[in-house]
């Protein structure tokens, strides 16, 4: 059985109760992808999960997002009508450059950038969002690792940027029959289920098909599994896989450790 790393978004939290999950979580992931200003989080939520991360030896990543708090930034802009390229350029390249410097203060690295919510899901599908998040990445430091969905076109954005990309899978999503989430807005997409969040994570490291909304079955090829902090029983499901993936023969290892 391989290692694959096990990544969750944090640096989210807004309640007491909020923290406590992600600090739970952390103590089981290899990977944090750190909310750094504009979904959520602000300098101190930040210097406080990269203390964490790094108490726990977990890889640091920059979750940076279209500037929108109010939506959580799960709300997509059409560039050149709700956000212009450079504004947004401007967005992304603040908000990974702030954490690394929080990051550097704390004695740690940024290693590698993943996008959140609506950003993310549209560098699935358009071409110029998702050249533009490698650009900004690249712009940035050539060594920062770029972390998307597999087939995308971020994928390829990623690799004529010449940025490492690091394919990642889902254990608390649904997926459509053609190996994209599916929405939020539709019944089912969240998986509630722990015990379908971890059946769905080890199918995910053996390459077996996973169960799709509709019922199909699906392969996808991954280097690392997401969890959010903000399902419900996130720090149980994060313990649970891990525990399950290394009681199958795997390891959790971050990607970025050979």
């Amino acid at each position: 059985m391989r290692s694959i790393d096990l990544n969750a978004d944090t640096g989210e939290a807004n309640t007491p109760e909020w923290q406590a999950t992600e600090a739970a979580v952390l103590a089981w992931i290899s990977s944090a992808n750190i909310a750094c200003g504009g979904h959520a989080g602000n300098d101190e939520t930040m210097r406080r999960t990269v203390k964490l991360a790094k108490q726990y030896g977990v890889n640091i990543g920059a979750h940076p997002a279209y500037p929108d708090k109010e939506n959580f930034g799960r709300k997509s802009f059409t560039l050149g009508d709700d956000i212009s390229k450079p504004d947004l350029k401007a967005a992304i390249m603040s908000q990974i450059s702030r954490l690394a410097e929080i990051a550097a203060e704390e004695g740690c690295a940024l290693t590698y950038v993943k996008a959140h919510g609506a950003l993310y899901n549209d560098a699935v599908f358009s071409t110029e969002t998702a050249d533009l998040i490698a650009f900004c990445v690249a712009r940035l430091d050539q060594n920062l690792i770029l972390m998307g969905a597999p087939n995308s076109c971020l994928t390829k954005a990623a690799h004529q940027a010449g940025l490492k990309f690091v394919a990642e899978g889902f254990v608390d999503r649904r997926y459509t029959d053609d190996g994209h989430l599916q929405s939020r807005r539709e019944t089912g997409a969240v998986i509630e289920d722990q015990a379908q969040r971890t059946a769905q994570a080890l199918a995910l490291l053996a390459k077996t098909p996973v169960t799709t909304a509709s019922g199909q079955k699906l392969t996808l090829v991954t280097d690392t599994l997401c969890l959010h902090s903000d399902s419900p029983g996130a720090g149980e499901t994060a313990k649970s896989i891990r525990r399950a993936i290394e009681k199958s023969g795997g390891t959790v290892k971050a990607f970025t450790h050979g």
